[in-house]
């Protein structure tokens, strides 16, 4: 659906895109992540031929961006940071005005006004001027534009910004309901909301890939071992001598637990090795009984510090969540 080679961005001497390469299948949910000045929103400028590259290639539907433009820009609806609306409009003529601009078939038009109002809850303000309206209804009639034309390829750049909780949860909602029929990329600051939204996130630093994979396989990319949590019934050096016969732990850590007698265990693990049921069998073998097992799962904003390590703006953009700031 969405496949970039090679693409690079340069301003100057300034790199801001360095040879990215990812593909992104049809229906998945991408989230794109970096720090400030990473170039997200330059990448995203490109895919959608807002801006020329200076070399590389974007295909759209298997079509190139620049080569064959309009056939491209076809297949992809674009809601920027800050939506492109006109404020002395009404959404309703707003919305007309972007289906003559996307030549959407005079026939089709009543319907798919009518069911992109209801998907994006603006049907209420519908006769209303935009200027009129709350940001987090500027946002919503953004994405409904956005929408128009219903086209296979669906990019949102901070998409939930200036939402209230009950709507967040509702354009997530509608993300993963667009999932269903749509490719869709997002990019935002809001780190829980990849994790909440996307099957896919990809992460790049200084305009170069760190790395895109599932949600889940994520942490399999980093060298930082598995802390598994143990609650034990047994005295230290019995458990010590128990867990020293299963290879792969590299690091033990003891400490009283809350109820008489137990004890924490924390076990750290060589090549994020799974101990699980070995640490089970070893322990049962030795008379002490577990009362408690738990992975120390990473968080997203763990894996995101870890791998922008050293760059101050993702130390900011986790400790903030949302930035107000954009890149280059």
């Amino acid at each position: 659906m969405i496949e970039v080679k090679d693409l690079v961005k340069k301003y100057g001497e300034h790199v801001a895109v360095d040879h990215l390469n990812f593909t992104v299948e049809k229906g998945q949910i991408l989230g794109f992540l970096g720090p400030n000045g990473a170039g997200k929103s330059t990448t995203m400028n490109m895919l959608t031929g807002y801006i020329s590259m200076t070399g590389g290639s974007v295909t759209i539907n298997g079509f190139d961006i620049y080569e064959e433009p309009e056939e491209a820009k076809k297949a992809i609806g674009y809601l920027p940071e800050l939506p492109p609306v006109y404020p002395d409009m009404t959404v309703r003529e707003y919305l007309k005005f972007v289906m003559d601009i996307k030549k959407v078939p005079r026939g089709q038009r009543a319907a798919m006004l009518a069911d992109i109002m209801a998907r994006t809850q603006v049907t209420d303000v519908a006769d209303r001027l935009i200027r009129h309206l709350s940001k987090g209804y500027r946002q919503r009639v953004g994405l409904a534009q956005a929408i128009v034309g219903y086209p296979e390829v669906i990019i949102l750049d901070e998409p939930t910004v200036g939402l209230d909780p009950m709507q967040i949860i509702e354009i997530r909602d509608l993300i993963k309901e667009l999932a269903k029929k749509h490719t869709v990329i997002i990019s935002s600051h809001i780190l829980s909301e990849i994790s909440e939204v996307c099957d896919t996130v990809m992460i790049i630093n200084k305009g170069k890939l760190v790395v895109m994979d599932s949600v889940e396989n994520l942490p399999k990319h980093l060298e930082r071992s598995i802390s598994l949590k143990l609650v034990v019934r047994g005295e230290e050096g019995q458990i010590r001598t128990a867990l020293g016969s299963v290879d792969r732990i590299e690091k033990l850590t003891f400490e009283p637990a809350e109820e008489d007698g137990l004890l924490a265990v924390s076990i750290g693990t060589r090549e994020r090795a799974d101990v699980r049921e070995e640490v089970f069998y070893a322990l049962a073998a030795a008379k002490c009984p577990i009362y408690g097992m738990t992975v120390d799962n990473l968080s997203l904003e763990d894996i995101f510090l870890e791998m922008t390590k050293g760059d101050e703006g993702a130390q900011e953009q986790v400790q903030n969540f949302t930035i107000d700031g954009e890149e280059e």
